[in-house]
């Protein structure tokens, strides 16, 4: 008789848990439309209450965050060249560039490509919303540009025949690759 009376409180006892859990779950069905978060790590579980996430990024993201600055750099009645002027003034003057390298200018053309992506990195720096422009962070889009154009403008500077920028350990540093002697 005890093993019958154990099973029967059993019973009850899961009976008063089953209707718990789902009073919990109504409840959790009707607070999942204002979901509290805590701090900037906790997100909501499947139940809607907030947990402590992970600082790893998801196995499938499910939307991109638009660029710091990628906002529209004219209003929205604009055309749309009108709001991506800084793209296109930097994207015409590399065109230039490219025609003038083209046009046998050489060391002019890639001068004012080099310039164009220095004046890219200071529209990033200066300009609030630069639309197109803005591909990452500020930071990470300002090196970007200043490394590219530095390296451009300096290799055209030192472009043979008659370099106008002459850097001293550089043949030094060659000397051993590149001989003099034919051999």
């Amino acid at each position: 008789m005890s093993g019958t009376t154990e099973t029967t409180e059993t019973t009850e006892t899961a009976g008063t848990t089953e209707s718990a859990e789902v009073a919990e779950s109504a409840e959790s069905a009707e607070s999942a439309d204002e979901i509290e978060v805590r701090d900037h790590i906790s997100v909501p579980d499947a139940e809607g209450r907030p947990v402590r996430g992970t600082r790893r990024f998801p196995m499938f993201t499910k939307d991109t965050a638009r660029p710091e600055g990628g906002g529209r750099a004219a209003p929205r009645e604009a055309p749309a060249p009108v709001r991506q002027w800084p793209i296109l003034a930097v994207l015409c003057t590399v065109g230039l560039g490219l025609l003038l390298t083209a046009l046998d200018a050489f060391r002019v053309g890639t001068i004012l490509i080099g310039a164009a992506l220095l004046a890219g990195a200071v529209l990033r720096w200066a300009v609030r919303d630069v639309g197109m422009l803005a591909v990452r962070s500020r930071f990470t889009d300002m090196a970007t540009y200043i490394v590219l154009g530095t390296a451009i403008v300096l290799l055209a500077l030192m472009a043979q025949p008659e370099p106008l920028l002459k850097i001293p350990f550089l043949k030094d540093a060659l000397h051993f690759t590149v001989g003099d002697e034919a051999g």
